[in-house]
């Protein structure tokens, strides 16, 4: 449903979230629950230009968000502006606030984004080609969630280090709160009677795991007793948007006939993710946010010229053990297990965020002195993550059934 006229509450100060893909629109929503019940703050949303944007129409409808036009957002004059992507926010009329996208800021900066060729790759999200246009620093304010990020930042962009802020990781906190939910998530997800959850995850590009699914996949289906093993796929949203659904679904099609339950680009990952027992993974955040949680980590992918080598990503590519072709699955994943370096995944999960448990109070400060309004009078707060549903819809899996 796209919004074509302003409909503005008297006096109130006009936010703009900015949602360029179907993921950012889900990084975003952990930042609506700090507006919300405040009617001196009216949101709007918008879908910006990029090449993957097709699923995040989709992400705004299940909040029940009308959608303003592009070219109506860049006419409009917003007293904040929230994205967590770059292309195109430098034309919108406000105080731009930049999030991060994903956890640890691991992906070196694609060459194709580079507008200096040869020159050193940067970190995704961090160099000047996503935070500078014209020489100038567009953000207003550009949230991090670990001190780590700012000596990063300072390596990458340094124009940028004055406007950069620490305000924690939604995303981590929310999952470290929601772990004693993990009996209820298993129960929701249908994992009864001792029967184990392995979810397989992938981020998108070519180094990722997707791009070996042709090979795993069967063996998943072949040498894992169904009994015992609930597996569950989840496929970056990019993946679907880049692909299409319908491309997707039909390289899938014979792993889910056969049980392997895919999880649609729109679920929320994070309840999965608490319930599993095992992950097998690759460069992406879910796998990093693994180290959170009581699953063990395997590698099918971690193409190592991709990643930043200083980026606690890395760090897990050191520690975990590396899926093989060699040996039969149940055994590596009982040696994944027996194995669980617990100490050493702790302290790559806390290089996720340097703000534990604060990202609401800090991010919250942080949107209301850009809004140049006193923070409502209450502790602000992030909800647990929700009990995943089960069944299908529209063809597509909601979670393992």
């Amino acid at each position: 449903m796209e919004r074509t006229q302003w409909l503005t509450l008297p006096g109130c100060k006009r936010v703009l979230v900015v949602v360029h893909t179907e993921v950012y629109g889900q990084r975003l929503g952990d930042l609506l629950p700090l507006l919300e019940s405040d009617l001196r703050v009216q949101v709007d949303f918008t879908v910006a230009p990029h090449a993957f944007n097709a699923g995040a129409p989709r992400s705004l409808k299940a909040l029940g968000a009308p959608v303003l036009p592009w070219r109506a957002a860049l006419r409009g004059d917003f007293d904040l502006v929230l994205a967590a992507g770059s292309q195109g926010v430098e034309r919108l009329r406000g105080p731009l606030v930049r999030l991060p996208h994903g956890a640890g800021h691991m992906k070196l900066s694609r060459p194709l984004d580079d507008r200096d060729p040869g020159a050193p790759r940067t970190v995704g999200g961090l160099g000047p080609q996503y935070l500078m246009r014209d020489g100038r620093v567009v953000p207003a304010a550009l949230a991090l969630a670990h001190e780590d990020d700012l000596a990063t930042l300072g390596r990458c962009c340094p124009a940028a280090l004055p406007v950069a802020e620490v305000v924690g990781d939604a995303t981590y906190d929310r999952i470290v709160a929601s772990l004693p939910l993990r009996r209820r998530y298993r129960a929701a997800l249908g994992l009864r009677g001792g029967r184990k959850l392995l979810l397989v995850c992938s981020t998108w590009g070519p180094g990722s795991s997707f791009s070996r699914f042709d090979a795993l996949l069967p063996r998943l289906l072949t040498e894992l007793p169904r009994q015992e093993f609930q597996v569950a796929v989840l496929v970056h949203p990019n993946v679907w948007a880049g692909h299409g659904d319908w491309q997707v679904r039909s390289w899938l099609a014979a792993a889910r006939r056969h049980g392997i339950a895919v999880l649609p680009p729109e679920a929320d990952w994070r309840a999965p993710l608490i319930a599993a027992d095992w992950v097998i993974g690759d460069h992406g955040s879910v796998t990093l946010y693994a180290t959170l949680t009581r699953a063990a980590v395997l590698l099918a992918r971690f193409p190592e010229a991709d990643v930043d080598p200083a980026s606690p990503g890395a760090e897990l590519a050191r520690v975990a053990p590396a899926l093989s072709f060699a040996r039969p699955l149940p055994e590596q994943l009982a040696y994944a297990r027996a194995e669980y370096p617990g100490e050493r995944y702790a302290r790559i999960g806390r290089r996720i965020s340097s703000e534990p448990g604060r990202f609401g109070r800090n991010a919250r400060r942080l949107l209301y002195r850009v809004l140049g309004l006193g923070e409502p009078a209450y502790a602000p707060a992030l909800p647990p993550l929700p009990v995943p549903r089960r069944g299908a819809r529209g063809g597509r899996d909601e979670v393992p059934a």
